[in-house]
């Protein structure tokens, strides 16, 4: 993990990737820019940080956003998309230091701390802005199998399919259950499968996935609670065979905060236990 760039050490190919992809991205997005211009081997890219939740580049890129964010130098919608400030514009990387600096003195006197912050583990408890996905996270792989199965289902129905059913048998190949989407005049049958991982998603899972929904729907969509491998995605769009939809850990806690489903925004994102015990 030494290899992987430092938070601040992302900060400008964090700016000029979103410069790159028209001054607005989403996580993803800006992820895969600044991993390709870096060069970031496959390996290091699929590295998990120590609590297995997320790889450690994201959670590095999580925290580069949290401190250009503070400075005023990207902001975000509600849907989770970054754009460019002017301030963010015309940052340089002599402002890296600046940056934070002034970032966490900031957090230092609002908690009425020391600001001689020297890392940034340190700075972690002043610097809280998405904290909430980490413990939503936590909570989610607490869920009982079934839970998580049916905590899926709901999602996908508040998401607009109907007939979602958990099918609940063993030997199925890995397919937890099946919906229906419709759009407009247009339906289509999607197996789903629910992963309550605390790790990575490689593409075996995805070729065997496949291989079962094949003749049997028209669409494969799998949920994880942790991410997917490189290798994962790509298997997942392969040229000449079935797209299969990925919603990773951070896109689930997306979705279920876009659809208030146990995550309400106060003055940040409240997570309510109590909602996923009730699954």
């Amino acid at each position: 993990m030494d290899e992987l760039p430092k938070f601040d050490e992302l900060m400008i190919p964090t700016l000029d990737a979103l410069k790159a992809l028209g001054g607005s991205a989403s996580n993803e997005e800006i992820h895969d820019q600044v991993a390709d211009t870096l060069k970031v081997p496959s390996e290091l890219r699929d590295k998990l940080h120590s609590d297995g939740a997320k790889t450690a580049l994201r959670y590095r890129m999580h925290w580069t956003r949290t401190y250009l964010k503070k400075y005023g130098a990207i902001a975000n919608s509600i849907r989770g998309v970054w754009t460019l400030t002017d301030k963010g514009e015309h940052v340089t990387a002599q402002d890296v230091i600046a940056i934070k600096r002034d970032v966490r003195n900031e957090a230092a006197l609002k908690r009425k701390k020391p600001s001689n912050i020297s890392s940034i583990q340190d700075t972690e408890a002043s610097l809280n802005d998405l904290d909430w996905e980490e413990h939503l996270i936590q909570i989610l792989l607490g869920l009982k199998p079934d839970a998580f199965e049916r905590l899926c289902q709901r999602v996908l129905r508040e998401s607009g399919f109907t007939r979602v059913e958990i099918t609940g048998r063993t030997g199925d190949e890995g397919i937890d259950g099946f919906g229906i989407l419709r759009m407009n005049l247009v339906s289509f049958q999607v197996l789903f499968q629910c992963k309550r991982w605390k790790g990575s998603v490689g593409s075996p899972v995805i070729r065997d996935f496949r291989g079962a929904m094949v003749g049997r729907a028209d669409k494969g969509l799998i949920l994880t609670t942790g991410t997917f491998t490189q290798d994962a995605r790509r298997e997942a769009t392969r040229d000449g065979a079935p797209a299969i939809d990925l919603v990773d850990g951070q896109a689930l806690c997306m979705l279920l905060r876009d659809l208030s489903l146990g995550v309400s925004p106060i003055t940040d994102y409240n997570v309510s236990e109590e909602f996923f015990r009730s699954i």
